[in-house]
């Protein structure tokens, strides 16, 4: 007998498309949740966000159903919906959801025991919380940007990866999610999560945060250990053009990679400020007489904290994550066969087998209306009239 994933049994309706309420749903569907996703009935000449078939690992395991939230019949069949729901994630502007009649307000006086997540860019109140913003601007207003390292001409340099939508945001939810329904278990009540991008990038950066409130020292790029200020922890080219990290930060490390280079005049002057140039230019020479995959072989092993900067091809082809089965193989009715990422999180259960990706132009909004308890005939009369698809 199989084991149940830990969410088994938990009904989530996710309303967003693409961001980090669309990351948080796909955590939730990885351990085990029945999420629906909830879009827009098609309309002419409106403009609709559809990722392609394999951005959020192709909604695998998830259903889809359409909903004209502005008409009668839409919002009602919705709220029949979120009746039986556990969780609704959402990614409105703040006040959206309440102007539409689906708002907490309206779903927990239905719903007691529904918790509701409204993931939003500044959160639900202060004086931002109606601005527009994207990934680059939440990092830069909770002191991410500032310590990251610079560009030749000074400017931050951009991350390679949406580190607000996925961490600050997306993962984020999931965990108040999962806390809520926790604390439900006791209550029996639900409730009402206020999930802020913005504040998770502020929450991201406690490390620093925390020093600066406590000393009046204030981080930057090249002030820490982790922000480039000694050559131990540091990124260095190889002698084919790629690149090795290197985090020796505890001085037996460092001790370590300095006698496999033949560097052990340094071992004494890791975080000697004065030579720091100096240790930095001897590395940099010393892994330029080599391959990345020679020096890797080497010094991964040895203790030294040196790992490869693979490239995104690289990192799904790694020895240690196929090893771990981080990639499996999926099916879309009209794509075909490819690949994608496994459920990777601790304690998630993968299929085993294939994974099956729904069309994204299928809908399955009549299932998900009668098992909610609606009458066929209504829901129906429901398609019929555009309120639902």
């Amino acid at each position: 007998m199989g084991v149940a994933a830990a969410l088994t049994g938990v009904r989530v309706l996710d309303l967003a498309t693409v961001g980090p309420a669309a990351r948080a749903s796909r955590i939730l569907a990885d351990y085990g949740a029945d999420v629906v996703k909830v879009g827009a009935v098609p309309r002419a000449g409106a403009v609709q966000i559809t990722p392609p078939h394999y951005a959020y690992s192709g909604n695998r395991g998830m259903r889809r159903a359409l909903f004209d939230l502005k008409s009668d019949g839409g919002r009602d069949a919705f709220l029949a919906l979120a009746d039986g729901a556990d969780v609704l994630i959402e990614s409105f502007r703040p006040g959206v959801a309440d102007r539409l009649g689906i708002g907490w307000e309206a779903t927990s006086a239905r719903n007691p025991r529904l918790v509701y997540c409204s993931t939003s860019g500044f959160g639900q109140t202060g004086p931002r919380s109606a601005w527009a913003g994207h990934d680059v601007n939440y990092l830069g207003v909770g002191g991410f940007l500032d310590c990251t390292g610079r560009r030749a001409d000074g400017r931050p340099a951009l991350p390679g990866a949406t580190v607000a939508d996925i961490a600050a945001g997306g993962m984020q939810a999931a965990m108040s999610v999962m806390a809520a329904l926790l604390e439900r278990e006791r209550t029996g009540a639900g409730r009402h999560l206020d999930v802020s991008i913005a504040d998770g990038v502020l929450a991201m950066m406690s490390l620093y945060a925390d020093e600066y409130l406590a000393t009046g020292t204030e981080p930057g790029p090249g002030h820490y250990i982790l922000t480039g200020r000694y050559a131990c922890y540091d990124v260095y080219e190889c002698a084919d053009g790629r690149f090795v990290s290197v985090g020796a930060i505890e001085p037996q490390f460092w001790a370590n990679l300095c006698r496999l280079l033949g560097l052990e005049q340094y071992a004494a002057a890791q975080t000697d400020d004065a030579v720091q140039d100096e240790i930095r230019a001897a590395l940099a020479a010393a892994f330029a007489t080599r391959t990345r995959d020679d020096w890797v072989a080497e010094l991964g092993p040895a203790d030294t904290c040196v790992a490869p900067v693979n490239s995104v091809a690289e990192a799904v082809a790694d020895e240690q994550y196929l090893a771990r089965g981080a990639v499996a193989d999926a099916h879309h009715a009209t794509a075909g066969d490819f690949r994608q990422l496994a459920p990777i999180w601790a304690g998630t259960v993968p299929v085993d087998g294939t994974y099956e990706v729904p069309d994204g132009a299928a809908t399955d909004t009549e299932e998900v209306l009668v098992q909610a308890g609606m009458d066929p005939s209504r829901v129906a009369g429901l398609i019929a009239e555009g309120a639902v698809a």
